[in-house]
């Protein structure tokens, strides 16, 4: 059991806790998202170098250097005095440019953020509601776009997307994080085949990460294959369409896993359809999104399958917390 020190207040973390968990359950306003030390949401500063390295695994080193680690996968074994910094100095300020509707659950926000000058495609931002309420949003846009373009699921309650979908508009000010995150397209094979893989609103990083492919002038062939339980959980569809006229090199297939669908769509999950028409994956790379349970499945059928771990990039959208 490790004594928390935060604002000259004592909080007693137990031995199987987080700093987060301890916080929180302490009542202790803390901002998070994921819960698996991705996000960084929940960064914090130690006044002393007794934090656990797997703690600030993926957090620059500058930041490392001034004891700042991640709450959410810190296991303190040494009492801990913890400044709770100001996220003023790390935030971005963006106006909301557009609010559209993708489908019934999903809806698409554009943002205008012109002190953001660099991203790759598929990364992901934070997006603050405000100080307490924090949630990941991956982007669907590629850095030439004019704004960047998040798509947002309606969560039933959902604090976060709720907000976004009830009283969000244009015109609006709100702060984000920089884009952070590794599942993005690299140009360095562009005859390589490329397989994405996702369900729901994880079509976001997909579409980000294949437009910026072809704007990268990819000539290997990509299969984008998104999956829903029946078709109204589908969006997008004319558009993608209309790249496969376009690029002779895309192809995109439609699933849906519930029965009494028409010939436009494949039966069956995505996940499914893209292995039995790809059962051999060697030399390609795959791009994951979506559902926790399907990420981690798909990763493993990719691997048995051929492909290699490094050229197997997945963002798993977590369902455990309110988004």
């Amino acid at each position: 059991m490790a004594q928390l020190t935060v604002n000259q207040v004592r909080y007693q973390c137990n031995a199987d806790e987080t700093v987060l968990d301890a916080l929180t359950r302490s009542g202790v306003a803390v901002p998070y998202s994921c819960r698996n030390g991705i996000c960084q949401t929940c960064v914090m500063q130690s006044s002393s170098a007794n934090v656990p390295i797997t703690a600030q695994n993926g957090l620059k080193p500058t930041l490392q250097a001034q004891n700042y680690f991640m709450a959410c996968v810190c296991y303190p074994t040494e009492d801990m005095t913890i400044t709770l910094p100001d996220n003023a100095d790390r935030l971005l300020s963006a106006t909301v440019t557009a609010v559209r509707q993708l489908n019934d659950d999903i809806k698409c926000v554009g943002l205008d953020c012109p002190s953001l000058q660099n991203y790759h495609a598929g990364q992901f931002i934070n997006l603050y509601q405000d100080n307490d309420n924090t949630r990941s949003y991956s982007l669907a846009s590629v850095p030439t776009d004019p704004y960047l373009r998040l798509h947002v699921r309606r969560m039933p309650d959902g604090r976060v997307s709720n907000w976004i979908h009830n009283e969000l508009k244009v015109g609006d000010r709100v702060q984000i994080s920089a884009p952070v995150g590794a599942c993005f397209y690299v140009p360095d094979t562009p005859q390589q085949p490329l397989l994405l893989i996702g369900t729901g609103s994880g079509l976001a990083p997909l579409m980000g990460i294949i437009r910026d492919a072809l704007n990268h002038r990819h000539f290997g062939d990509i299969y984008l294959y998104h999956g829903s339980h029946d078709v109204t959980g589908l969006y997008l569809v004319n558009e993608l369409c209309e790249m496969t006229v376009h690029y002779s090199n895309f192809h995109y297939v439609p699933c849906v896993s519930s029965t009494n669908i028409d010939n436009r769509y494949q039966a069956g999950r995505a996940m499914d359809v893209a292995f039995v028409a790809h059962p051999h994956l060697a030399g390609w790379r795959i791009f994951l999104c979506g559902n926790p349970n399907m990420v981690t499945s798909a990763r493993k059928k990719a691997y048995l399958a051929g492909a290699k771990m490094n050229d197997i990039y997945a963002d798993a959208y977590l369902i455990n917390h309110k988004r």
